[in-house]
């Protein structure tokens, strides 16, 4: 089940609006796929999943490093992946309050 078609699907499928953190810009740059990472949210036509890019942000490696690591990165991709670790932070305040 491929969740990169439009931002309005995923947003509906785990039911929430796109106004949280400006998600509706970023969610083009993550899919969702069983079949890819075990289900892990990963870049769009990369095996490169999210937290892959947050642990690598949290060792100490700048965006620069990892974008010459990964050329096939962008910058949107890394503001993609704060973006929804930001969402997913504010949902489970949400869930949790």
């Amino acid at each position: 089940m491929e969740l990169n078609n439009s931002s309005d699907s995923l947003l509906t499928s785990i039911g929430l609006s796109t106004y949280l953190y400006g998600m509706d810009k970023y969610i083009q740059y993550i899919s969702i796929n069983p079949k890819i990472r075990f289900g892990k949210p990963c870049i769009v036509n990369t095996r490169i999943a999210v937290v892959d890019i947050l642990e690598w942000l949290a060792a100490g490696d700048s965006q620069e490093t990892i974008l010459e690591d990964f050329p096939e990165l962008k910058k949107e991709h890394i503001l993609a992946v704060l973006t929804f670790a930001a969402n997913r932070e504010q949902i489970t305040k949400i869930l949790a309050a």
